[in-house]
Formats: structure tokens, C-alpha cells, sequence
């Protein structure tokens, strides 16, 4: 029963987790979405304006559009391009989800942020709930991974070896599957959808997982490199996980 019961428990968990991040994510699209298309027709304005006057510019002028132009790129609008790319938002639904998870998770590159009031107080009280929840997530996604080394001590102790030989192999076993599948592999990937070499690939999932987060690399934004759809779906979830057996890492 007790078991039954914690399943039970760990399914509503997983499910009202990820319904907070999707309800944050579509929240965060709502507030910020026109605020970024009105910054981006606004880009596009000025850089009309300057390919019209560019000759005969006065050095104020010149200045005054260096400045606008830094201040759009702050706000993560970049008018290189034509027209389409003001159709392209940094707030679609996947882009949000991702920001979500990346609040939660305390990690935060800061290169997507929320412009408007609304959308930085709704941030306030999203981390502030968000991240105790994401800290009880992992817990339990940690536990349910650990369940896994207990499995493999049971199985040593019965084939006769000491506790303490079996302790180290357990946690040897656990180090060394997870740098290969939380660092290794998924740096090769990166490696081939990013254009990145292998070492800053390491450098990104490492500074990631450990919720660093510079922000000096980000998944799924270099302009004219085809991602395919759930990409930073993908990625959000090798986050969760990273961050669970890092967390259970320490534990151990």
C-alpha cells in the first residue's frame, strides 16, 4: 500500500510540475510577446531610417543610433535580416518553456528575460514558488535514481562482496554513467546541432548542469542554423535530469 501510495504521489508531482512550467511558460508568452513585436517593428524603423540618411548623418545622430542599437540587442532584438524576422519571437511557446525551466532551475543564462512589468513581477512569484518545487522535484527524481544503486548493491551483497568494496562500485558506476550520459553524449550532440566543438559543448553542460549559467552559450539561438522542432524540449528535459543526478551526486 505504502507503495502504491507513493507512486501515486510521485505521479501528481511530476504532473503538477510540469503543469506549473507550462502555465508559467504561457503566462510569460502572454505578458512579453507584443512588447517584443513593438521593440522589433521599432528596430526595423530605425534601420530603415538609417539606410535612408546614412551619408549625410551628423556625429550626434550617429551616436544616438549606436545607442539605440546596443539597447535593442540588450532586449534580445537583433535587426540583422529582413522583415520575417520580426514574425520569429523570442516568446514562442518553446522559447517560454525553456525560460521557465531555466528560472525553476535557478540556472538563468539572461538571454531571455521579461521586459515588462507584468512579466518581471509574475517572475518574482513564479521563482518564488517555482523553486522549492523544483528543489522537491529533484529529490524525488534523485530517489528514484538512487532506488536504482540500491538494486545494483543488493545484487553485489548476494553475490557475496563486502559493503564497503560495494559502496565505492555503486558510486564509481553511478560517476561514471553519468558523465558519459549527461556530459559526454550529449556534448557530441551539441557538438553537431550547435556547430560547437567538442570542449565548449563539455564547457555548456557543465556550466548548465551545475546552474552556473553565464549565458555565454545557449541552446537553439544561432540565426540561420535549422533546429528541428522539440529541440529545446529535449534539451529542457536532459536539464531535469542533469540537475537530479548532479543533485543525488552530492548526496552520495
Amino acid at each position: 500500500k505504502a507503495m502504491c501510495s507513493g507512486k501515486l504521489q510521485t505521479g501528481l508531482l511530476v504532473a503538477g510540475y510540469f503543469v506549473y512550467l507550462l502555465v508559467g511558460a504561457a503566462v510569460f508568452q502572454a505578458l512579453e510577446r507584443t512588447a517584443e513585436k513593438q521593440e522589433k517593428i521599432a528596430a526595423a524603423q530605425m534601420k530603415e531610417a538609417f539606410l535612408q540618411n546614412f551619408t549625410h548623418l551628423t556625429v550626434a545622430e550617429m551616436e544616438q543610433f549606436m545607442k539605440n542599437l546596443t539597447e535593442a540587442i540588450q532586449n534580445g532584438v537583433y535587426p540583422v535580416g529582413n522583415e520575417s524576422q520580426i514574425e520569429d519571437s523570442n516568446w514562442d511557446f518553446s522559447n517560454s518553456f525553456f525560460f521557465a525551466g531555466t528560472v525553476v532551475s535557478t540556472i538563468g543564462y539572461g538571454t531571455l528575460c521579461p521586459k515588462t512589468a507584468g512579466g518581471q513581477i509574475f517572475c518574482v512569484f513564479f521563482a518564488l514558488f517555482g523553486i522549492p518545487l523544483n528543489i522537491v522535484f529533484l529529490h524525488r527524481v534523485g530517489k528514484m535514481l538512487s532506488l536504482l544503486c540500491k538494486q545494483l548493491g543488493k545484487y553485489l551483497y548476494e553475490k557475496g562482496m563486502r559493503k564497503k568494496k560495494i559502496k565505492f562500485l555503486t558510486l564509481l558506476f553511478f560517476l561514471a554513467t553519468g558523465i558519459l550520459v549527461f556530459l559526454c553524449l550529449p556534448s557530441l550532440f551539441f557538438q553537431i546541432t550547435e556547430g560547437w566543438s567538442y570542449s565548449e559543448g563539455i564547457y555548456f553542460a557543465f556550466i548548465t548542469l551545475s546552474t552556473i549559467g553565464f549565458g555565454d552559450y545557449v541552446v537553439g539561438k544561432k540565426p540561420g542554423r535549422n533546429y528541428f522542432s522539440y529541440y529545446r524540449t529535449l534539451v529542457a528535459i536532459w536539464i531535469l535530469f542533469g540537475l537530479a543526478w548532479i543533485a543525488l551526486l552530492f548526496n552520495l
